[in-house]
């Protein structure tokens, strides 16, 4: 009967939870929001997570009921991420390991959203689209490794969402992609955007440029609300998702599909990839915010699946690792 505990702080999400054998006792989170048509700079969201870090994990403890004695792993998102706050939250985790006499483990990102998903949908061997503010990726388990069998090849669609909600100045509160995808349901009229699909690999950074370029005169001139554009925008985007994930699932023989990452909670983008694996006679496995969006919770998760394995880090690779591909963890629980 393990009980781990994760420290989750690779972007503008401050997460701690604590698991106890798949069962989740409390997972507290804290959002670095800066002011509308900005994004958040490194060194102001590691002061961020630094300044609160010691509320949340005492909130953590308090909501799991569990002391420090109880807990029997630390585990800490080791990348990748934004290198000032990954490393202050490693700091802490650290810290907390030699306070409380504990093992650690450093956790890849995607992999704690992959292990969360699968924990709370209890999905056997998904195709995953891991889709967030970082990272844009279609994997499937094969070989004791997470595959990536297509991404984006530039900027991925959560930077892509978040760096238009800056042109069209919306708010950062709760998030950028929330913002849009709340205008998009209003939208009515589509705009045509170029659709960058090059074999399995996505490409988002032309579209965004393009749209950024045509805004200022579509909306000037009264063509198009900012509803409609949010509409287009989010439409094409995800079809190519779909387009893809449903290649890699023909490719496996694959009759489930898995979305995890911030932009995973999008209703729309769920609703769509319902569609395709309704048509394949596939299952979807999706979650709210409380799981898509970054947490303490995943890394917990993931930590467990490694610990009941024997999976340790060593201390003195207790490190962070800014581009930690979801393809370099040997995975020793499956």
């Amino acid at each position: 009967m393990v009980i781990a505990i994760g420290f989750e702080g690779s972007a503008n999400k401050l997460g701690i939870g604590i698991v106890h054998n798949g069962v989740v006792l409390s997972n507290c989170r804290r959002t670095y929001i800066t002011p509308p048509g900005e994004g958040f700079l490194p060194r102001e969201t590691a002061q961020h997570h630094r300044s609160l870090v010691l509320a949340v994990l005492s909130q953590a403890l308090r909501e799991a009921a569990v002391t420090p004695e109880q807990i029997d792993v630390v585990c800490y998102t080791k990348g990748p991420g934004m290198a000032p706050s990954l490393q202050t939250v490693a700091i802490v985790a650290r810290t907390i390991a030699q306070l409380w006499n504990k093992p650690i483990i450093g956790v890849n990102h995607c992999i704690g959203h992959i292990e969360m998903g699968r924990m709370i949908t209890g999905s056997d061997n998904p195709i995953v689209l891991y889709v967030s503010g970082g990272n844009t990726q279609v994997i499937a388990y094969s070989r004791n490794r997470y595959r990536v069998f297509g991404e984006t090849i530039d900027i991925a669609i959560g930077n892509c969402l978040d760096r238009f909600a800056r042109v069209l100045k919306l708010s950062n509160d709760p998030s950028p992609g929330y913002n849009i995808e709340q205008l998009a349901k209003k939208g009515k009229k589509f705009l045509s955007l170029p659709y960058v699909v090059k074999g399995m690999d996505v490409s988002f950074s032309g579209i965004l440029s393009y749209i950024e370029k045509q805004s200022y005169q579509l909306l000037k001139s009264g063509e198009y609300a900012p509803e409609d554009l949010c509409f287009s925008l989010q439409e094409v985007l995800f079809a190519m998702l779909v387009e893809t994930t449903e290649r890699a699932m023909a490719h496996c023989g694959s009759q489930e599909v898995l979305i995890v990452g911030g932009v995973g909670c999008n209703l729309r983008l769920q609703e769509m990839m319902e569609t395709m694996c309704h048509e394949r006679g596939a299952k979807l496995f999706a979650t709210d915010e409380r799981f898509c969006i970054d947490n303490g919770v995943m890394i917990a998760q993931a930590g467990f699946e490694m610990f009941r394995t024997g999976n340790l880090t060593k201390w003195d690779e207790t490190t962070v690792t800014q581009r930690y591909r979801t393809d370099a963890v040997e995975v020793t629980w499956r």
